[in-house]
């Protein structure tokens, strides 16, 4: 175990995790995989299916083996804020950083909700202490008014969040039940009735706004929104809340605005650059050592998380051992049983905690607290710490044309014991500057330090960047979770954000950022390149797994088989190999207190993935690497925060898949098909057309490997009749039609 502390109280405690059976399992499934790639080779002709199939299972060998890795060593982190008491005074200042893209997408209510959560919490000096940024780069005058609108509540919110000992501390999820009051309770309340009232009054302020009307009613205060377009204008920055210049003391956070520079002619760099715009503009005002980032619908759901954050920030002998502190994603008004897949509660315990046994746990993106001087490209580790030894440095390397005053220059090149500028409502036009994205140090931070551009998952290529530098990680689990978000629903806003997910894996992988390369020139360790290889692999996974889905369906269409027969040894090492991976996995989800339906689910919707989100990807990252086509950062659709609470959709059935038009949907939809004809097909000769004489057919194994598919592709067939949003658009059906036929072709021409 490891500790630190000042005197006898330890801040945090490093625990394995003991998992003797389940790495038993794990060399029993390894033991089978190889046994029947041997058999295979041993016994296999070499008709051009059967090769492939080895060469899938080999494939399929290769991913257990980094799925091991991942699992073999899991650690927790447990915090003791308590023993903070003592080092109250010393409690380093926290910059916050929230993030939204389309006001469309990403409803201001929504963010409202999240900066809420962030400004009532629980730190001491919090309003000294604590800012709050919000980068809107959609340019969105309604997300200003919102937030205007939010920082005027906060006066009340927070005094009546800190008084009564408020839990959750986003008001849509606060209000959406009613406590139980005791007949002590009578002030309480009345407090309590007061702030719904004020809150749904709120709700409605920011529901009823429009922007025509802001631009011409709203003064001068959003005169900087006229005449702008999204990807075109200016920086906007706005101070919404200034504690320091308050006369009533209201203890709560400084809250800005910022939607940095955009123009057609520079690249904005999505995400990566949003953040590295607030990290430039938050030195300014603050140069907190410390920042937070979340997205803009994970709301606080544990009042005292940076205390927790801080027990694992400044609890280590040395800083080398927490670069930045990752909470998992957790969701709130989750669909029972995970029906889409998407809220990853086992795959964080199983292989969140195996990682952060490693190097430590990847950057997620959100939830996540970081050192700015590690954001700062400051690097440790074997080769000893270096860094930039100085400002004139740092000028020589970026040069000096910017009009800037020194201090300002001073605390933006990571300058760290300069002070920031109290007064942050005089270097807004400063703060402007920085935040262009064409600012010297931004294009930088693009290749050496800061959010790392390059790839649509720039959160896990940061992260890699970090460890490579030798830096480590952790992973932060309490109870309540620190945050608390919304999962996508349906099947269009699932599959959009894994295919970006999985774009941005491809893109690290096929770049110099390989972790293969990492390791071998700079500090990442051999078996976090291995966990970090176990996740970028996702896309590469998608022609494997759509190679091995068909041999099946070939085999039933063409009368061969590409699985051993019922009488041969190998058949009994294929069955052994399925019920135990079956069974492996459902026991991971009941040890992980899920559900077996909840296991089916996740099961179902990796084969769907694999053959739609993770395939499309793969073809898309293929395509702009050969300069057909750009990948494209695309927002998921995020669900909208009412005033009564109810996070659901306007789904009647809320876990039923629905579609679009998407091009995503035509691979998976063909092969769902193809499944059904081949196992008609399959059936009817063998009951209608004599196979005597004809060893080489197929056997029970293709069924049932046929069978398997119609089972986890039956969203998609239901899709096939369904109708309006729940049935599959005309123009998918037509081109999974067509691909269907060029198969049916192809295996009549063998």
């Amino acid at each position: 175990m490891e500790t630190a502390a000042r005197g006898n109280k330890k801040l945090q405690e490093r625990v394995p995790i003991r998992r003797t059976a389940w790495r038993l399992a794990d060399l029993a499934i390894l033991f089978l995989l190889l046994a029947l790639l041997l058999h295979r080779v041993l016994h296999d002709s070499g008709a051009p299916w059967r090769r492939a199939a080895l060469a899938c299972e080999a494939w399929f060998t290769f991913m257990w083996l980094l799925n091991v890795n991942a699992k073999w060593s899991p650690v927790r982190f447990d915090t003791f804020p308590e023993n903070l008491a003592e080092r109250i005074d010393e409690l380093p200042a926290v910059d916050m950083f929230v993030t939204t893209a389309d006001p469309v997408l990403e409803p201001p209510l929504v963010t409202v909700n999240t900066v809420l959560s962030l400004l009532a919490l629980d730190y001491p000096a919090a309003g000294e202490k604590l800012a709050c940024y919000v980068s809107d780069d959609g340019c969105s005058p309604l997300t200003c008014y919102a937030l205007r609108e939010a920082a005027r509540f906060a006066r009340t919110w927070v005094p009546f969040c800190r008084r009564h000992g408020v839990a959750v501390r986003a008001p849509f999820r606060y209000f959406s039940s009613t406590p139980e009051f005791g007949p002590a309770d009578g002030k309480f309340l009345e407090d309590w009735t007061f702030m719904k009232s004020e809150y749904e009054k709120l709700v409605h302020r920011i529901e009823d706004a429009d922007e025509p009307s802001l631009l011409r009613h709203g003064g001068g205060e959003f005169a900087e929104f006229l005449d702008v377009e999204r990807g075109n204008h200016p920086t906007i920055i706005k101070v919404l809340w200034d504690n320091n210049r308050s006369r009533t003391g209201d203890g709560f956070p400084r809250l800005i605005y910022v939607s940095r520079e955009k123009s057609p002619n520079l690249h904005h760099h999505y995400k990566a650059g949003a953040m590295n715009a607030l990290t430039r503009v938050s030195a300014l005002m603050n140069n907190a050592p410390f920042m937070l980032n979340l997205d803009c619908d994970m709301f606080v759901n544990n009042p005292r998380v940076v205390l927790h954050a801080m027990c694992l920030l400044l609890g280590f002998d040395d800083e080398i051992s927490c670069a930045f502190v990752q909470t998992p994603q957790k969701f709130y008004g989750a669909l029972k049983d995970d029906p889409f897949g998407n809220q990853l509660e086992v795959s964080l315990m199983k292989v969140g905690r195996g990682v952060a046994g490693l190097q430590g746990i990847f950057y997620f993106g959100t939830g996540c607290f970081h050192r700015r001087k590690v954001i700062y490209g400051m690097r440790t580790g074997r080769e000893g710490t270096t860094g930039y030894s100085s400002n004139k440095e740092l000028h020589s390397k970026f040069g000096s044309s910017n009009n800037l005053k020194e201090s300002a220059r001073d605390v933006i090149y990571g300058n760290l014991s300069t002070e920031p500028i109290v007064d942050i409502s005089s270097c807004v036009d400063v703060a402007k500057e920085v935040a262009a994205c064409n600012y010297e140090i931004g294009t930088c931070w693009g290749q050496e330090v800061g959010w790392v551009y390059g790839s649509l998952t720039e959160d896990v290529l940061t992260g890699q960047r970090i460890h490579a530098a030798g830096w480590r990680s952790t992973l932060m689990e309490i109870e309540p979770p620190a945050f608390m978000g919304c999962a996508p629903n349906g099947g269009p806003a699932c599959l959009t954000q894994l295919k970006r997910w999985a774009s941005g894996f491809l893109e690290i992988l096929i770049s110099r950022n390989n972790p293969i390369l990492t390791t071998t020139f700079k500090s990442l360790q051999f078996r976090q390149c291995l966990a970090y290889l176990h996740s970028y692999v996702w896309p590469v996974r998608a022609p494997f797994e759509l190679c091995y889905a068909l041999l099946g369906p070939y085999c039933l269409l063409s009368n061969q088989s590409f699985l051993p027969k019922t009488s041969e040894d190998g058949f009994y090492i294929a069955l052994a190999l399925f019920i135990a991976y079956n069974t492996y996995m459902f026991m991971e989800f009941i040890e992980c207190g899920q559900s077996a339906r909840a296991c089916w689910n996740n099961h179902r919707m990796q084969r769907i993935t694999s053959a739609s989100a993770w395939l499309l990807a793969f073809l898309t990252v293929i395509l702009k690497t050969l300069g057909f086509s750009e990948t494209v950062f695309e927002v998921t659709r995020k669900d909208k925060s009412t005033s009564d609470g109810d996070s659901n959709t306007d789904e009647p059935e809320p876990g039923r898949f629905t579609f679009d038009e998407s091009t995503v949907f035509i691979p998976v939809t063909a092969l769902a098909m193809l499944s059904v004809i081949a196992i008609a097909v399959g059936a009817w000769r063998v009951v209608l057309v004599t196979t005597e004489g004809l060893p080489g057919g197929p056997g029970i194994s293709e069924f049932i490997s046929c069978g398997w598919l119609v089972l986890c592709f039956m969203p998609l067939l239901r899709g096939l009749v369904g109708s309006g949003r729940y049935g599959i658009p005309w123009s998918i059906k037509m081109k999974a039609c067509l691909l269907v036929a060029i198969f049916l072709l192809f295996c009549k021409r063998n």
